[in-house]
């Protein structure tokens, strides 16, 4: 019998198949982006299937399968939320689904380790360097003059948004949550990896609802010569620069190490009566 943390998992699972099923019918019956529009059917039809068969059958093998679909759908969530930004809500229900079912990871080998968190590392440079340059391209169409140079600076964001942030921060987030449930530092153990992560998930539920929308206009708006982004360019620019300073605060917290541990760090030490173990 599954113990009092993890009472919500199965009811979690449950909720977390009507929303696969409801967002496979907003893929199939949208329109645009084409190719991650095709992705997220098939994605969340797949999701869908699976998230029931693992509610039905609730034993080691059921929460297994759970944990194992999460694990893939939270960073394909991100993909997905270039077509519908609404996907960006399900990375959070994964994670979520995942804090229930309370799984047990492997640690890393010293070489994996190494190898993780030089990806990690790697990719979370990549992502502050992507916010960086977005923001001066902001600032640039904001503040320029020259009408190509005004709508160019919005077009190469639009394609950078696109092409370069959303792999940025899917890898990085990623490689993140490997190097954390593969190692003493855990999730929820210590303050700064939870404050660290808490920013990385938010930054993509933000930029998918708010900041690619400010992006979209503003390449739009600014293609007459006449067109100038007013107050939406400034939104922009304050938007990308918090980004920025967000990311900035992360690598921060990744050399500092404040805080100390969270209330939950014996809790998580503590074996539960039936683990949940992912096998290498």
């Amino acid at each position: 019998m599954d113990s009092e943390p993890r009472s919500l998992a199965r009811p979690l699972q449950w909720a977390f198949a009507a929303f696969a099923t409801l967002n496979a019918g907003v893929f199939l019956a949208g329109s645009g982006a084409t190719v991650f529009r095709e992705m997220g059917v098939a994605g969340y039809g797949l999701a869908a299937v699976l998230s029931v068969l693992a509610a039905m059958r609730w034993d080691r093998d059921g929460r297994r399968l759970a944990i194992r679909l999460h694990l893939a759908m939270a960073p394909a969530q991100f993909v997905f939320g270039i077509a519908e930004p609404v996907a960006l809500l399900g990375i959070v229900a994964s994670l979520v689904v995942l804090a229930q079912c309370r799984p047990r990871f492997p640690h890393l080998s010293p070489r994996a380790r190494r190898i993780w968190l030089t990806a990690h590392v790697g990719f979370s440079v990549g992502w502050l360097g992507v916010a960086l340059t977005m923001t001066v391209l902001a600032i640039i169409g904001w503040a320029a003059d020259s009408h190509p140079m005004r709508h160019g600076a919005y077009e190469v964001l639009h394609v950078i948004d696109l092409a370069v942030a959303v792999p940025s921060m899917a890898l990085s987030i990623t490689t993140g949550l490997v190097v954390s449930l593969g190692t003493k530092w855990g999730l929820v153990k210590h303050w700064w990896v939870l404050a660290k992560f808490a920013i990385s998930v938010s930054i993509p539920l933000v930029a998918g609802t708010v900041e690619s929308a400010l992006a979209d206009e503003l390449a739009l708006r600014t293609v007459e010569p006449g067109g100038q982004p007013g107050a939406t360019g400034v939104a922009l620019v304050a938007c990308l620069g918090a980004f920025t300073v967000a990311l900035w605060a992360a690598t921060i917290l990744s050399v500092v190490k404040p805080w100390g541990r969270t209330p939950w760090w014996r809790r998580s030490d503590v074996k539960p009566a039936s683990p949940v173990k992912l096998r290498a």
